[in-house]
């Protein structure tokens, strides 16, 4: 059986915060949340701020502790790698962050940018990493002379394929995409997704894409999780996504995008109330509060995911 790429299992993470200007107290992040992504598989993970999913992104790039729970890498537990394993497997697991403005050290030359990671991961040899540097400036786009610039002088979209290029340098099999695009007008935007969208193809990636964008997910994505205050509510097959019943918090989300061949298409559904904070959970299903099909089940426990179609499971007692 073929290990996937990246494993969690039965993950949860709290931070503690202070209240009352003394007291402190726990709030998770994340409740018992799994997932795999397999060697060319894309996996989108959408929410509203707030629900987890890139505290989520940065356990699977061991930039977070689990409080309970595991996280494998290629099959192997990060619990049990060696410092030489780990060595060799963490490259293999690269990031692109939100913000091309601050992802990116003003201090530095595009070139040693670049070259830091491959100095780190691959080889000390400049020769060879300004060649695999050109390489990969130019897979993203950009031309070799963008080495000798600093980035104040680029615009955010060049910034973000710098940022790109940082992360395929080193030869990733899998990306963390924290909201790649959420920081670019439309255009730059749409000419992101469809890089991403050719590397996943030509270079068989495997992403782990963060978002708050329905349409953005969709496109890129072979499975969309929904989160819903550190809880996974939904996964869903994208080829069944159109097909089949969802979540009631994924119905909210998919209710507040246009159907701009709707002529409702300018009177959106407003999402009835706010997410709860972390500190103040509601009982049993988190999500009560705001369902309109909401019954006393849903006030005194909490529904696991359980499978109800081909490729799809829910959280939900309704469906």
């Amino acid at each position: 059986m073929v290990n996937p790429v990246v494993e969690v299992k039965n993950i949860w993470k709290s931070y503690e915060v202070k209240r009352w200007g003394f007291k402190r107290s726990p709030f998770y992040a994340l409740i018992d949340v799994s997932l795999s992504v397999f060697e060319g598989e894309s996996i989108g993970i959408l929410g509203e701020s707030g629900c987890g999913k890139t505290t989520l992104g940065k356990i699977v790039l061991d930039l977070e502790k689990p409080d309970r729970g595991e996280v494998f890498w290629f099959g192997k537990s990060l619990k049990s790698l060696s410092k030489e394993e780990y060595k060799i497997f963490r490259p293999k697991i690269q990031a692109v962050f939100q913000d091309p403005y601050s992802s990116l050290n003003p201090r530095y030359k595009v070139s040693d940018i670049l070259l830091e990671p491959y100095f780190i991961n691959v080889e000390k040899d400049k020769e060879k990493g300004l060649e695999k540097a050109k390489e990969v400036l130019n897979l993203v786009g950009l031309r070799a002379e963008v080495l000798d610039k600093y980035p104040h002088a680029l615009s955010g979209g060049e910034r973000q394929r710098v940022a790109l290029a940082r992360a395929l340098i080193v030869s990733p099999s899998l990306i963390v995409l924290d909201e790649p695009t959420s920081a670019l007008d439309t255009t730059l935007a749409s000419q992101i997704l469809e890089l991403l969208k050719e590397f996943k193809k030509n270079l068989n990636l495997s992403y782990i894409l963060i978002s708050h964008s329905l349409p953005v997910v969709l496109y890129l994505s072979d499975w969309i999780i929904v989160m819903y205050l550190g809880r996974i509510v939904e996964i869903c097959k994208k080829e069944v996504f159109f097909k089949t019943q969802h979540h009631p918090y994924t119905l909210m989300l998919l209710n507040a995008y246009p159907d701009p061949f709707s002529p409702k298409a300018l009177f959106l559904k407003k999402i009835k109330g706010e997410i709860a904070s972390p500190l103040f959970r509601p009982t049993g299903c988190e999500f009560h509060p705001r369902c309109e099909e909401a019954e006393k089940i849903c006030e005194k426990s909490t529904p696991q995911l359980s499978k109800r179609e081909d490729h799809q499971y829910i959280a939900c007692f309704k469906r």
